[in-house]
């Protein structure tokens, strides 16, 4: 299928009567790596949970994979949120359960598979999320660092077609965001993986990025590659990469 795996056209969304995005308008190409920037509260991660029906819009459309998802029930999203993995700032892994139940889970919860071949895969994304011999600690054991790196491995374990992360390198020490972010640049390599990035961070921006998307007053004010964002004659979005404004 042609044209892009994401679409958010025209959309809005307002909390308590608050308007959050006022027209968002953005397009994300197969295999390509999106960064949306902006500060903190600019909606960046609303507009992220948007692209597997966890918010629905006031209105507006999103499009994924040629399908309007909006208006879907929660059993006709199925097929989508397979398409699409999320990594969840805080990771969001289940803490009663060991690195091996938490990265089975989803296949467990929407595959048939025999226990060898779930077992297989668990092993298959723990290797491409560089971790091994991990599968029986809880993640209380692990350091952020390799948190992440599970909860990313359970975000690709049913071969999605595109991962959206929430904040990755948040809370990380500079030499572990460098890793993830290196982590996410070769998913993209190897599989062919769609990545929605939302960050304020502008080193891993410029790291993972193919396309930068400014986010501010709930619009999307530049579209561009690092370069290009770098070359902007924008004012905010100046201001905002020398870290002179919270957009």
């Amino acid at each position: 299928m042609t044209g892009p795996f994401i679409r958010f056209l025209d959309l809005h969304k307002a909390f308590a009567g608050k308007p959050v995005l006022t027209g968002v308008n953005l397009d994300i190409g197969r295999g390509e790596s999106v960064v949306i920037l902006g500060g903190s509260g600019s909606g960046k991660s609303v507009l992220l949970r948007h692209a597997i029906a966890l918010h629905r819009p006031d209105r507006g459309q999103v499009w994924v994979d040629g399908i309007e998802i909006s208006g879907l029930e929660e059993e006709q999203l199925l097929d989508t949120r397979k398409k699409v993995g999320m990594l969840f700032q805080a990771g969001a892994l289940f803490d009663s359960m060991s690195v091996y139940r938490n990265v089975a889970f989803p296949l467990h919860e929407h595959t048939d598979w025999p226990e060898e071949k779930v077992a297989a895969r668990v092993s298959e994304v723990l290797s491409l999320v560089e971790l091994s011999e991990v599968e029986d600690k809880m993640p209380a054991d692990l350091s952020g660092g390799m948190r992440k790196r599970v909860a990313l491995a359970r975000a690709i374990a049913l071969a999605p077609q595109a991962v959206l992360y929430d904040e990755p390198t948040t809370g990380l020490d500079p030499i572990t965001a460098t890793a993830i972010n290196r982590l996410i640049r070769g998913l993209q390599a190897r599989l062919g993986i769609t990545s929605v990035v939302v960050t304020h961070d502008i080193q891993s921006a410029f790291h993972v990025a193919d396309r930068i998307a400014f986010l501010h007053e709930g619009k999307i004010s530049f579209t561009g590659t690092p370069q290009e964002a770098e070359a902007s004659r924008e004012p905010l979005l100046r201001e905002f990469l020398r870290g002179g404004v919270d957009a």
